[in-house]
This record gives C-alpha cells, sequence and structure tokens, in this order.
C-alpha cells in the first residue's frame, strides 16, 4: 500500500463506506516526509511528474538569509531550531521546515554592518549592545565622507542589535528544505521579533 493523495478511501460526510469503483492512480502518489534535520548537508534528487526534480534534503547546516531593513544576505550557519508553532516535537529533534524559528550564526552579518557603517558591535556590560564607530585611520577622504553619511542615516533596532552582540540571530525558514533542497529565510525584526521573543520567553519561563 503506498501513499495516496485521493479521496475515495474516505467514507462520505454520513459515515458510510464509499466501496472502489477504480484504482490507485500514479498522479495521486504522495512521498513520505523529508524530516530535513540539522547537520552536514545531504540533498538527494527525486524525479517527479513530467521528468521535473525536486531536491529533497535530508540534512542541512547552513543557508542564505537576508536582513530586510539593511538589504542585506549573506551565507549563515544556522545553529539551532528554537521554535515551531506547529509541534515541539519538530523543534526537540532540530527538525528544519517552512515557518520554523531558528537559530543562525551572526558573523557574517556582524561583519558586514562593520565595514558597511564603520560600526563595530560588540557586548556590553549587563549584555546590551555596545556600538562603537571603527577608527579611519588610513581610509581615503572619500571613504571616511561616505561612511560618515551612512552613519548619519543608519538605524539599528536595539533587540536586533543585543543579537548581533550575542552572536546570534533569530531567523525565519522561507523556504521549503524538502522541496527545493535549500534553508532559506529571514532576519526577524520589529513586532514579528518581538513576538516570538515573548514566545521563548515563557516556554524557558515554563521550563523552569
Amino acid at each position: 500500500m503506498g501513499i495516496s493523495r485521493d479521496s475515495r478511501h474516505k467514507r462520505r460526510h454520513t459515515g458510510g463506506k464509499r466501496h472502489p469503483h477504480m484504482k490507485k492512480r500514479k498522479y495521486e502518489m504522495g512521498r513520505q516526509p523529508a524530516n530535513t534535520r540539522l547537520g552536514d548537508k545531504r540533498v538527494r534528487a527525486v524525479r517527479c511528474r513530467g521528468g521535473n526534480l525536486k531536491y529533497r534534503a535530508l540534512r542541512l547546516d547552513s543557508g542564505n538569509f537576508s536582513w530586510g531593513s539593511e538589504v542585506c544576505t549573506r551565507k549563515a550557519r544556522v545553529l539551532d531550531v528554537v521554535y515551531n508553532s506547529t509541534n515541539n516535537e519538530l523543534v526537540r529533534t532540530k527538525t528544519l521546515v517552512k515557518g520554523c524559528i531558528v537559530s543562525v550564526d551572526a558573523t557574517p552579518f556582524r561583519g558586514w554592518y562593520e565595514k558597511h557603517y564603520g560600526i563595530e558591535i560588540s557586548k556590553g556590560k549587563g549584555g546590551s549592545a555596545d556600538q562603537t564607530p571603527v577608527s579611519t585611520e588610513g581610509k581615503g577622504q572619500h571613504a571616511v565622507k561616505r561612511l560618515a553619511a551612512r552613519q548619519s542615516k543608519r538605524k539599528l533596532e536595539s533587540a536586533v542589535a543585543d543579537q548581533l552582540a550575542s552572536g546570534r540571530l533569530l531567523a525565519a525558514v522561507s523556504s521549503r528544505p524538502g522541496q527545493c533542497g535549500r534553508v532559506d529565510g529571514y532576519i526577524l525584526e520589529g513586532p514579528e521579533l518581538a513576538f516570538y521573543a515573548r514566545k521563548l520567553a515563557s516556554k524557558k519561563s515554563r521550563k523552569a
């Protein structure tokens, strides 16, 4: 018995049985879920209807993450699966699915921020972020002027700055690892970040 996506095997809405009048069809076929886990990259190609290929990721450890407000995308390592609104079991088993919340390595984004704005973000006292301007010694006049112009317009959310300083950023997965073989997403900011931070805090307090 294969996995089938038909509805002929279901009972009628009255509860009566429905007798089969045709066999299963290839176009109604389903496949087992990928259950993509954290680990060294392992992707398999699956031939689908029409000769198309799907890329079934079995293990992934990094992906492209976008920082929306700064229009910056960097490849970052996925460190952990921290929240999934669907099922806590998927968090326990570190399963990567679309919509799950992961923590990613902040180093590529912190490096870009320092280079782009000339501001170094480090951990200060009490866990808050320290934002100190980088020395402009040895830089040309044009480069110094450009950095000053960028610094005058920059806005960095304190919650994101604290995460950058700690080395871990919360991100949401927006790709489908079991279909396209990649774990791509975006950095959480604003109300969305506040919402998930509250969820994680309440989860932590329940454990304690």
